[in-house]
This record gives C-alpha cells, sequence and structure tokens, in this order.
C-alpha cells in the first residue's frame, strides 16, 4: 500500500518551508533515518529523514519549490516488492494524526483528512487499521472514525480563530485498543462519494514513549498563570482577544471543586486547533459557573525558543493543546490529546460533576 511522506514541520511555529533538494530518486530503496531531502527555512537548512522502508515511488513536489505547506505531500513511498502501478491508484486522501501519544491498552486516535492539496475534508467516512511493527501480533481493526465538529457559537469565536484560514473545521477520531508497547504501523480506508481508498498513516510515535498524566491520576499540583499575577494578559495569552480563564490557580483551587484546565497556544499552535478549543472552553464555561476554568499557554514569554512553561513540565506534555478535566477531590476524569467538541467537553464536564457529588 503506498505510504505518503507528507512535509515535516521541523520546528514548532514551521508552517512552510523551501523543498530545497532530494537527496534520492525515484526507484531509489528507503530505510528508516535515511535522509533524502533538505528543507530551507528563513532560519536554517535541514535534513528531512525517511520515518518508514520501502521504495521511492514517486516525488511529488520538484526539489526548489518553495513555500511547501507543512503535512503537504511531497512524495510516496511504495512497500518493497510492491508494483509501480499502485500509484495510479493512489488517490486517497491524506490521513493525518492530530496527537502524538500512544498508550498501552485504549487510545483516542484523532485524525484530519485533506485532500492531496491540503484542502481540509470534513464528510469523508475512515476507518482505521493497526498492527505491530514487527509483525508478531494481529493487525486489529477496522475501528470507524466518528467525526466531531470543532464550530462554535459566533459570540465565543476568537478573532484569531476567525482570521486563520487553515483553523481546523472538524476532528475525526477513532477509539483503538493497543495491546503492546513499541512501535505499530496505521492504516485509513476512506470513502468519499463512491470512491474508496487505502492509505498508510504516519506513525506519531512508539505505544509508550510519552507518559503524561492520564484518566484515573491525581492531577498534579502546579501554579498556572493568572491576571492577578500577569495585569498585561498578552503576556499569558495568545489569543486575540485573550480568553476568560485565568482569574484561578490551579494549585488554589485542585481538590475544592472541578476543574477544566486547557493548556493550549493559539498563536503559536502548530496544529492550527489550539484556537478552536480554546473558543469550545469559552462556550462551555458560559453554563458551568461552579466549575474552574484555567487555560494555560505553553511557551515561556510567548516565545518558542524559550522553552516550555512550568505547568507544562510538570503535566510531562509533549504536544499541544492537551485538556484535562479534574474532579473535586483532585482526579482527573478526562485527558484529551489534541482537538475535542463542544459536546465532548459537555460530557466530560458532567462526568467530573457526577463525580464530585
Amino acid at each position: 500500500m503506498p505510504i505518503p511522506i507528507l512535509m515535516p514541520a521541523l520546528s514548532p511555529t514551521m508552517e512552510e518551508g523551501k523543498l530545497a533538494k532530494w537527496l534520492v530518486k525515484e526507484g531509489d530503496k528507503i530505510a528508516p533515518g535515511k535522509v533524502i531531502a533538505e528543507i530551507e527555512t528563513d532560519k536554517a537548512t535541514m535534513e528531512v529523514e525517511a520515518v518508514d522502508e520501502g521504495v521511492m515511488g514517486r516525488i511529488m513536489v520538484e526539489a526548489g519549490t518553495d513555500k511547501v505547506k507543512v503535512n503537504e505531500p511531497i512524495a510516496v513511498l511504495l512497500a518493497e516488492g510492491e508494483d509501480r502501478s499502485a500509484l495510479a491508484s493512489f488517490k486517497a486522501p491524506v490521513v493525518a494524526p492530530a496527537a502524538r501519544v500512544l498508550r498501552q491498552g485504549e487510545n483516542r486516535f484523532a485524525f484530519g483528512v485533506f485532500s492531496l492539496d491540503r484542502e481540509q475534508i470534513s464528510d469523508a467516512e475512515v476507518a482505521i487499521y493497526a498492527a505491530p511493527r514487527d509483525l508478531q501480533g494481529a493487525a486489529v481493526g477496522p475501528f470507524p472514525a466518528r467525526i466531531e465538529s470543532l464550530e462554535t457559537e459566533d459570540a465565543f469565536r476568537a478573532k484569531s480563530t476567525s482570521d486563520d484560514p487553515d483553523a481546523a473545521k472538524v476532528v475525526y477520531i477513532s477509539e483503538i485498543p493497543l495491546e503492546r508497547p513499541g512501535e505499530w504501523v496505521f492504516g485509513a480506508l476512506t470513502k468519499q462519494g463512491d470512491g474508496y481508498g487505502g492509505s498508510l498513516v504516519p506513525t506519531p510515535s512508539l505505544v509508550g514513549q510519552f507518559d503524561p498524566p492520564e484518566v484515573g491520576d491525581k492531577a498534579p499540583v502546579t501554579d498556572t498563570d493568572t491576571a492577578a499575577e500577569n495585569p498585561d494578559i498578552s503576556e499569558i495569552d495568545t489569543r486575540v482577544p485573550p480568553s476568560s480563564m485565568h482569574d484561578e490557580s490551579l494549585a488554589d483551587v485542585l481538590g475544592k471543586k472541578p476543574v477544566v484546565l486547557l493548556f493550549a497556544t493559539p498563536a503559536l499552535c502548530q496544529s492550527r486547533i489550539c484556537g478552536p478549543v480554546v473558543d469550545i472552553a469559552e462556550q462551555v464555561k458560559r453554563d458551568n459557573p461552579d466549575i474552574a476554568f484555567i487555560h494555560q499557554e505553553i511557551y515561556n514569554e510567548n516565545d518558542i525558543s524559550k522553552g516550555t512553561r512550568p505547568p507544562v513540565n510538570d503535566f510531562r506534555l509533549p504536544s499541544e493543546p492537551w485538556l484535562f478535566v479534574i474532579d473535586a477531590g483532585g482526579t482527573i476524569t478526562t485527558a484529551i490529546e489534541g482537538a475535542f467538541s463542544v459536546q465532548e467537553l459537555e460530557r466530560a464536564v458532567a462526568q467530573a460533576k457526577a463525580k464530585s457529588s
């Protein structure tokens, strides 16, 4: 099955770059870790390493092409021994994972679906399959995906979201059980109209590679940024206008009442979903005055080069955004990496309230 190679994000803020040079040609054998291309940004020239094994089947973006967007397909890899005729049918949409953390057990596998020219597709039917990389275990699936809308009422849609043409509109979710740690491969079967297409999905990480807090854990005690300590809200919130979720510090309310804690950086978000999820939290906050809603930015001084803020480190987060809903006893009842809908957050809040009573 052909594997799309996507334009990588070589820094958290990279949105596009120049594909300066290909270091392989069509027909070359590719191994994981092999340097296949060079990419230039306004800051540096960087090498691109292959993630999967196979044969370079088609180069889709010519060397020297400028303004290639992150996650745009740049080439197609064929499996070893796969005939080039498979390329003729490579018309399936691109399925791009929207989360990095994979756990042993149940996983909320979030992803976006895009056309080959990077237009968001909001109405595809998708099922995900998974198998251990070493093939020592059985493949599992299909796991049909549901579609969650990231839309809010107009009153809660920030200018920074409305002004971003690439802001995500929907997220696809498959619930996938992964029974063993290590490397897994994922495939997608996609239906659009009367046609079906299959493709391999880029693997976000090893199962068990990251260990942020999960459901059932006690939430780490940490001082989140507040308006009282930061009168210039723009210093602790990159949303335009700033969110209203900076009144309370997690350390002050944890264990006293339910909490919705959202780690997100609307202006610096690589995935383009931080803005929409902060809008969603603002809408749900309106109907839940008895819950502490906290929005925590990611980077010190809102500068990626200065590293992540202490609360992000305390929660051991390898990505953004992250949502934690915590009951009045301080126990995490919901943990979501990436995007979620108004309805999902409403259900999570109701669950935390029920466990707090």
